[in-house]
């Protein structure tokens, strides 16, 4: 939803009129700012979006909790022991709806704060991506852990932040990626515990019936389909998901 905006923003919604007063699409211009800084001409700001566009999707399934919710729904699936099942579509899919609902409101807000104003010309497009940044930055230093961004200050041989507001996006983006997995990880952890349990009983009442040849996990995996039911393994996992973001 927000991608296609940005996309629409910047590619269809340019005032006609710069086109209009022109005889042809221009070259690449280059004006130089009473404040000391550079405005590039239409056509090569288009290009660059466009180039953009590729590494667009993935950054921004980075940037948002989707790298969460897919890992824990693959370590569930694989605790469960049903191999293919849900198939890949099915996790991506919940993941993706899943992570719009939490995301919501960051896009409510970057929608309100940028896209308006810019669409209104109250604002400048370089003041929109400053507007835009600011809650998902925000939502990204939530979830993140003082030491995986330090990790990332100390790599790049930086002096020590002052505060959450001077981190720069090229760390705070692989340091909130590292803290992601971590979380992930550790709810998989917790997820795969009661499953293992029942796979542990089944394996020792079957050694000790003597059926060495049956595999436990035939005879295992329809108690954990059936724990997973009983207690409404779905809810509880992608509420506690949707919960772990919001109480952060």
């Amino acid at each position: 939803m927000l991608i296609a905006r940005i996309i629409f923003l910047f590619l269809f919604l340019v005032p006609e009129i710069t086109l209009a007063q022109a005889p042809g699409l221009p070259g690449v211009v280059i004006e130089d700012l009473p404040g000391g800084g550079q405005s590039y001409s239409l056509t090569l700001q288009i290009l660059a979006l466009m180039t953009l566009l590729t590494l667009l999707p993935a950054v921004l399934l980075m940037m948002t909790s989707f790298t969460r919710i897919i890992i824990v729904l693959s370590i569930l699936r694989q605790a469960l022991g049903t191999q293919q099942t849900p198939p890949n579509q099915v996790l991506i899919g919940l993941a993706l709806f899943l992570s719009f609902f939490i995301m919501a409101p960051i896009f409510t807000q970057v929608n309100d704060d940028a896209i308006q104003p810019y669409l209104d010309e109250t604002i400048k497009a370089d003041v929109a991506i400053e507007k835009a940044l600011m809650p998902i930055k925000s939502f990204m230093l939530k979830q993140t852990r003082h030491t995986d961004i330090e990790l990332f200050v100390q790599l790049a041989g930086q002096e020590e932040l002052k505060g959450s507001a001077d981190v720069p996006l090229r760390f705070l983006l692989p340091a909130f990626v590292t803290s992601e997995l971590k979380t992930a990880f550790q709810i998989g952890f917790l997820i795969f515990i009661p499953f293992m349990v029942i796979d542990l009983v089944v394996a020792s009442v079957l050694m000790s019936m003597g059926m060495m040849m049956l595999s436990p996990m035939m005879i295992s995996l329809p108690f954990k389909i059936l724990l997973f039911v009983l207690i409404d393994g779905w809810s509880l996992i992608l509420g506690t998901l949707a919960g772990s973001f919001y109480a952060a």
